[in-house]
């Protein structure tokens, strides 16, 4: 997540202060990707300085507000308008974790993959209660207002990744199991799994 753009999405609505985007960023996104004000403020000082906001003079409590320039404003436009870019994919701990367990002597890495597992699916019904709590209100009738959609969204959000994690979790440690079988064994679980495939005739 872009917490420069993030911060610009906000102000386009209207102009805050540090503190204030901060509150707002957190609550919009259920408090998934909490920030440190010292980061919030450095990166309104990197806006300000390549003229995406403007900040304006301290109020009577020695607040700022800023407020989005054009230039900013076209950016967030852009932003809307344009599909994240996956190409340049964040470096996932746990992936480099068991590449690196791989390949290093004298490590047990199925017992690693199992104890992430067992993280993996306590932190996937976490997010399940934190669900059932959102939609709560669905099930009474009521309407979600916009942040709890929001909210709501990013739970689900978190769910599939998790799930997905865990899925991964289990190929990996079916992989493994086949890499370390005799090669007679493998072959023959592979010749196997070309049995079980089933092709529909045309």
């Amino acid at each position: 997540m872009s917490v420069r753009l993030g911060l610009l999405a906000l102000l386009s609505e209207e102009p805050m202060y540090g503190a204030q985007l901060r509150a707002e960023f957190e609550s919009r996104t259920g408090g998934t990707w909490p920030l440190n004000i010292g980061q919030v403020y450095t990166t309104l000082g990197r806006l300000e300085r390549d003229g995406f906001v403007t900040a304006g003079a301290a109020d009577d409590e020695g607040r700022i507000a800023y407020t989005l320039t054009d230039a900013g404003r076209s950016a967030v436009t852009q932003w809307w308008s344009r599909p994240v870019d996956r190409s340049d994919t964040p470096r996932d701990e746990l992936v480099i974790k068991l590449a690196l367990a791989v390949t290093a002597p004298g490590v047990d890495v199925p017992a690693v993959v199992q104890t992430q597992r067992t993280a993996s699916l306590k932190h996937l019904r976490d997010l399940t209660r934190l669900k059932q709590q959102a939609q709560s209100a669905e099930r009474d009738g009521r309407t979600l207002d916009q942040s709890e959609l929001a909210w709501l969204l990013v739970v689900e959000n978190l769910i599939f990744a998790a799930e997905g994690e865990v899925r991964w979790l289990d190929h990996v440690e079916a992989r493994l199991a086949r890499h370390h079988r005799p090669p007679r064994a493998r072959a023959a679980a592979s010749a196997s799994e070309v049995d079980d495939v089933q092709v529909t005739p045309r």
